[in-house]
């Protein structure tokens, strides 16, 4: 049987099989420390040091070793038995244990300059006997054709790991040639780059949005926002939540309805997500005759504001920008304007501190938060005319836009990234 990839660089199309060897038989393991969170810091330099907490949660495939988040062991740490230990570019970091199945997880080391650095807790650090192409191991290792092979070797229920013995045996797959090598950790570097980029943009947009979401809504006591648009003077009034609706507050049926593969989309809580409905989520579908009879108490309409009621999520919101058909459990409370509100107004004030504020003070909390419809009804709320309503409406509305389309350009090279790491291995 031939061991190539299913996608190979143009040139290297006929390069021949990988080759395949046992890590046992191309990697030496290095010492680790056993030194506790206690044990570090980040604001004392002196020696580097790998959690294994940083490589399940923090780092990815490749760890550029002037990361800020690496951090450095307190100065009192005598260090001497580690001299031998110092890692270089290269070098392999396994995290040995985890509570899920990231168990085995790998980064490889670039830049590693001044500070020097350890492999910490729960980790197996390995170097190569063989040169790599700079790249190529940290993005193999992580691969399906990599981590199906940890998957029977991993031991424990509760906490999962993994020992230096068995992964001895695991069989390391490369290109014999190592520009090909090259060219694979280069591809998987500009997509991280891109990752990256990307996360950083929205993370922007996202706290631009929370400092706008306290300056263009009045604090506290104050009747008037921070920041305002131009031509808009005065207080805002207080009104209850209730006030604001053209309809009371609804929600969908209380008992768990049959649910089909096909059918009219039927959700709950867990579609609510990033404040949209997302309908891949959704419970299951329901037939026509059951929607038709929820109808009778709430059918969705575009413009609908649904808020969490109850559960773990309790305050989160959305709004219905679909007209396609669908219908709603009992944990969502589904919100209807009338003319002196505009929805999206709505959907953004619910997302306000005050008003999160207020959904955690007065949520019954037994063995999940709760709160009833005609509490949300009396929810305080501080609104302006209509006008300015829509002008905040407006504003926000290009914000979330914007905010949406980075998570889904960011979700696009998460997914290429996958792919690429399923078909570019062996």
């Amino acid at each position: 049987m031939k061991k190539v990839p299913k996608r190979r660089f143009k040139g290297f199309l006929n390069a021949g099989d990988w080759e395949q060897r046992k890590l046992g038989e191309i990697f030496e393991y290095l010492q680790n420390n056993t030194l506790s969170r206690d044990s570090l810091n980040y604001k004392n330099p002196n020696v580097k040091n790998i959690h294994y907490g940083d490589i399940l949660v923090k780092f990815d495939e490749i760890l550029d070793g002037s990361n800020k988040d690496i951090p450095y062991i307190n100065s009192e740490v005598d260090l001497s038995k580690f001299s031998k230990s110092l890692l270089r570019d290269g070098d392999i970091i396994f995290s040995d244990t985890a509570e899920d199945d990231t168990v085995g997880k790998a980064i490889e080391l670039q830049n590693v300059n001044a500070p020097f650095i350890l492999s910490g807790l729960h980790t197996i650090p390995c170097r190569p006997l063989i040169p790599f192409g700079k790249g190529y191991l940290g993005n193999f290792l992580n691969s399906d054709s990599y981590r199906l092979q940890l998957r029977p070797l991993v031991q424990g229920i509760k906490v999962s790991s993994i020992s230096k013995s068995a992964l001895k045996d695991t069989m390391i797959e490369y290109p014999k040639n190592l520009d090909e090598q090259e060219k694979i950790g280069s591809l998987f570097y500009y997509i991280a780059k891109m990752i990256t980029l990307h996360q950083r943009k929205l993370e922007k947009l996202q706290a631009t949005k929370k400092a706008l979401l306290y300056e263009l809504f009045p604090i506290e006591n104050s009747r008037r926002p921070k920041l305002r648009f131009k031509g808009f003077t005065g207080d805002w009034e207080q009104r209850k939540l209730g006030e604001l609706l053209e309809q009371p507050i609804t929600d969908g049926p209380h008992e768990t309805p049959e649910l089909y593969d096909s059918g009219i989309p039927f959700i709950s809580v867990d579609a609510i997500i990033d404040n949209k409905i997302d309908f891949t989520k959704m419970r299951g579908c329901i037939s026509k005759e059951y929607d038709d009879i929820c109808a009778k108490k709430y059918k969705p309409q575009i413009n609908d504001v649904y808020l969490v009621k109850s559960g773990a999520t309790i305050g989160k919101v959305a709004i219905v920008d679909t007209y396609d058909d669908f219908n709603i459990w009992s944990p969502l409370a589904a919100m209807r304007c009338g003319s002196i509100t505009n929805p999206y107004f709505l959907y953004v004030l619910l997302q306000t501190k005050d008003l999160q504020t207020q959904v955690f003070n007065k949520a019954s909390h037994g063995t999940q938060p709760n709160l009833s419809m005609r509490q949300l009804e009396t929810f305080a709320c501080k609104v302006p005319k209509i006008e300015e309503q829509i002008l905040i409406s407006r504003f926000f509305k290009r914000l979330n836009d914007s905010i949406t389309l980075h998570q889904r350009k960011l979700e696009k090279l998460k997914n290429l990234k996958a792919a690429y790491l399923n078909e570019m291995f062996v």
